[in-house]
C-alpha cells in the first residue's frame, strides 16, 4: 500500500438551517455536563472557556427552540446543572450516528478493494 498508516475517519454534525446543533464540540460539552452537573467544571473538562460552554448551549436552545439544560441556584444543597429530557435525546441520537458512522468507516478502511496501491 502507497499510505499503509492512513485511517479514514468521518465526522457527524446535526445542523438546523445551517446552524450546527450538535457535533463533536457539543456532545463532548454536553457529555462533561451530564456527568459533572456544572457547566463551569464541564466546560474546563471539555477544553473550552465557560464563557464559550454558555455560548454553545444557547446557541443549540435557540436553533431548536427548547431548553438543553437546567440549572438550579447553590445554596446549602449545592447547585446543579441537569440535561433535560430532549437533550438526552439528541445526545443519544448523535452518539447512536456517530457509532454506526464510525463502524461504517472501520470497515471501509479495511476492505481490500479500497486499498490504495501505488501506481493507482
Amino acid at each position: 500500500m502507497l499510505f499503509p498508516d492512513l485511517v479514514p475517519r468521518a465526522l457527524v454534525t446535526l445542523t438546523k438551517r445551517g446552524v450546527t446543533v450538535m457535533g463533536e464540540r457539543e456532545a463532548r460539552l454536553l457529555e462533561a455536563v451530564d456527568r459533572v452537573r456544572s457547566i463551569k467544571d464541564a466546560a474546563a473538562e471539555a477544553g473550552i472557556s465557560y464563557r464559550t460552554a454558555w455560548s454553545v448551549i444557547q446557541q443549540m436552545e435557540q436553533a431548536l427552540g427548547r431548553p438543553m439544560v437546567v440549572s438550579r441556584a447553590g445554596g446549602s444543597g449545592g447547585g446543579a446543572t441537569t440535561l433535560t429530557d430532549e437533550c438526552r435525546q439528541l445526545l443519544g441520537l448523535y452518539q447512536d450516528l456517530r457509532r454506526h458512522l464510525e463502524e461504517s468507516v472501520t470497515r471501509l478502511g479495511q476492505s481490500p478493494e479500497l486499498a490504495v496501491q501505488a501506481g493507482d
